[in-house]
């Protein structure tokens, strides 16, 4: 699938800069750049890459659910599933009956959902799958008189079935996510589904997360993980939340550091610490391709929204190419690299992710997977409306008061 460049000039704070043209990119050799930035990478989070994996792209619940659901069906060892969201409503329910028919035939079934994130599901649903066998842990039950432990949460979604297949991406168990994105009640989303080596760092991750909210558990089946020929280098990335720092936050500055000729980021929830703002604005300055898609009209969280929209300034100045996604609640987090490396999973480009969530990344190392991830984001500029600095500039007073208040609130959330 081609994909699209641009080779016109934008003007930026000191005059214009050229854009790379990515068609000559494409065109160009691209093996000594793809390994220089998998050393780079590897090097810098000091996670080695594993290669022979095959990875396949899900779009929308349309394609993700019945993925995951038939792996479930498959199923004939285990079952890990860990998410944040794990809310009411006819998914929850579809996935609850999976689950519970999988542990009555007999199937290790283990589900680990945030007591935070997950705090409004259905309580009869989860009692049925207990009664079932399903096994269900609560990541960091909410303390209700030492609030401030409540702070920090487990945002990652990952499903690994009998240690060979494994699904991570942004998606949560819930009704926003079905259908194909038609309309503002079907929500826009990226999900990934891995097999190979790849998937014992899902499966770290999950029991990570697990071990911490029960029962110790170690399950190592080293021969369930080989790899594939043909298949792709892939890095997981688990990130541990703490204060102020988190390895999500050395993975997004990586990436970006890293750019040579374009980076093009999907995210739901854009508030960038400073240094990562800066870092975006000097390489569009110095001529990289840089192109931010977020959420507009339909965004579930206007707080968030409020706060990340005064770094988008500084970025247009720069020459930054912003788009606001109109057709639905954007829910992809999504950071390709000079058309050869993604970056998905489940952290988004905000503080949260940056400082205190865990949360679990893959980097991808093939340039099928970018294109096809840069084909996407150009077919969803048609849903998507331009952000220029004339617009940005003319925000109402009003506007800019909410954007002060909402900044200085969630940075203390």
């Amino acid at each position: 699938m081609g994909v699209k460049g641009s080779s016109k000039q934008r003007a930026c704070a000191s005059g214009t800069y050229p854009k790379v043209n990515l068609t000559d990119l494409r065109q160009a050799p691209t093996g000594d750049l793809l390994a220089e930035h998998r050393s780079a990478l590897e090097a810098a989070l000091g996670v080695p890459a594993s290669d022979g994996n095959q990875v396949d792209i899900l779009q929308n619940g349309a394609e993700i659910f019945p993925a995951m659901l038939r792996a479930i069906a498959l199923a004939r060892e285990r079952v890990d599933l860990l998410t944040y969201v794990y809310w009411d409503g006819a998914t929850a329910r579809d996935f609850a009956a999976a689950l519970s028919s999988k542990a009555r035939q007999g199937v290790s079934v283990n589900l680990l959902i945030d007591a935070f994130g997950s705090k409004n599901v259905d309580d009869a649903t989860i009692a049925s799958m207990r009664e079932s066998g399903v096994v269900v842990r609560w990541f960091r039950p909410l303390a209700r008189w030492r609030f401030w432990l409540n702070d920090n949460r487990t945002h990652r979604k990952i499903l690994v079935v009998d240690n060979r297949i494994g699904f991570t991406g942004g998606v949560g168990i819930a009704d926003e996510w079905s259908g194909d994105a038609e309309g503002p009640s079907n929500w826009r989303e990226t999900h990934f589904r891995f097999a190979g080596p790849a998937v014992a760092g899902l499966k770290a991750a999950f029991l990570d997360n697990w071990n911490e909210a029960g029962d110790w558990e170690w399950d190592h089946v080293p021969d369930q993980t080989q790899p594939a020929p043909g298949g792709v280098p892939v890095q997981i990335v688990q990130a541990a939340s703490t204060i102020g720092w988190t390895a999500t936050a050395s993975l997004l500055r990586a990436l970006v550091t890293i750019a040579r000729h374009s980076l093009h980021i999907v995210t739901p929830y854009f508030v960038p610490d400073r240094t990562l703002r800066d870092m975006l604005s000097a390489k569009s300055t110095r001529g990289v391709d840089v192109r931010l898609m977020y959420p507009g009209e339909h965004c579930d969280m206007r707080l968030p929204q409020l706060a990340g929209y005064p770094s988008v300034g500084p970025l247009l100045k720069s020459g930054v190419e912003v788009w606001e996604y109109q057709k639905t609640m954007l829910h992809s987090k999504i950071i390709v690299v000079d058309n050869l490396l993604a970056c998905v999973g489940s952290a988004n480009f905000n503080h949260r992710s940056l400082g205190k969530d865990e949360e679990c990344c893959a980097v991808i190392y093939s340039p099928t997977v970018a294109t096809e991830l840069v084909a996407q984001f150009d077919a969803d500029c048609a849903h998507a409306e331009p952000v220029t600095l004339r617009t940005w500039h003319e925000r109402s007073r009003l506007v800019r008061l909410q954007e002060r208040l909402a900044r200085l609130i969630v940075n203390e959330l």
